[in-house]
């Protein structure tokens, strides 16, 4: 009996609560001398227009934009011609910024650079090879961190890190400073045209994260003072490689 009661209250306060939004709404439209619009409004159109869905820049340009708006926001970009200039420049930079400890993504792209011949003088982990390790802890430690690209974005100026068991976001967001290497091939002009391959795949098979990276770490306060590697990197190295 009591449960029955305690129904009947829940669902007299329920009415009370819609018949007083419903008398708020139409006060709203009463003051504003207009009818109130009960229907949802028709939209014609889903998603961007087909201009834009078919606006692409040609290679070139897209190294250009890409460039320009990477370094804009902060970052540091360089175009490379393979992979051998990409070992050359990494380590160009480790020995350059003093690093002493270095973590990259468990991917065969990295593997093959055989970083660990180069900087000996270096420890360079790789993520998520020793159960037992703390990796979040070791990141967090790194001086530099190094992934591979999934994609990226001229117009915007942004890459795209997805997570996986083998590419712990950690990579990307703890160290001091940042290395995505970028195949041109994963150089898209629309933004739009990353976000599709999601859409494509479905939920069953999104990845656990989906990271877009703008340049370094940027954090301002109220008083509008500016701070460098706050949330991530205070420094973004992009390569561009092909």
């Amino acid at each position: 009996m009591a449960k029955d009661k305690h129904s009947e209250w829940l669902a007299q306060m329920d009415e009370a609560s819609k018949a007083k939004q419903q008398a708020f709404m139409e006060d709203i439209a009463r003051r504003l001398k207009q009818p109130r619009t009960t229907a949802p409004p028709a939209h014609p159109f889903r998603g961007a227009p087909e201009y834009w869905q078919e606006f692409q820049w040609s290679p070139e340009e897209r190294i250009e934009h890409f460039t320009a708006n990477f370094e804009a926001a902060g970052g540091i970009v360089a175009r490379l011609a393979d992979m051998d200039g990409v070992k050359a420049y990494i380590t160009g930079k480790a020995e350059e910024m003093l690093a002493r400890y270095i973590l990259r993504q468990n991917v065969p792209e990295l593997a093959a650079l055989r970083l660990e011949e180069e900087l000996a003088e270096a420890q360079i982990s790789v993520w998520n090879t020793d159960a037992e390790e703390a990796w979040k802890d070791r990141a967090a430690e790194a001086d530099i961190g190094i992934v591979v690209a999934d994609y990226a974005v001229a117009y915007t100026g942004s890459i795209t890190v997805l997570s996986a068991p083998e590419k712990g976001r950690s990579v990307s967001l703890l160290p001091t400073a940042l290395i995505a290497i970028i195949p041109l091939d994963r150089l898209k002009t629309r933004l739009g045209e990353v976000l599709v391959t999601f859409d494509k795949a479905g939920q069953g098979a999104l990845p656990a994260g989906i990271h877009f990276i703008s340049g370094p770490s940027r954090s301002a306060d109220i008083e509008n003072d500016l701070t460098i590697g706050v949330h991530g990197p205070g420094i973004v190295f992009a390569l561009l490689v092909g």
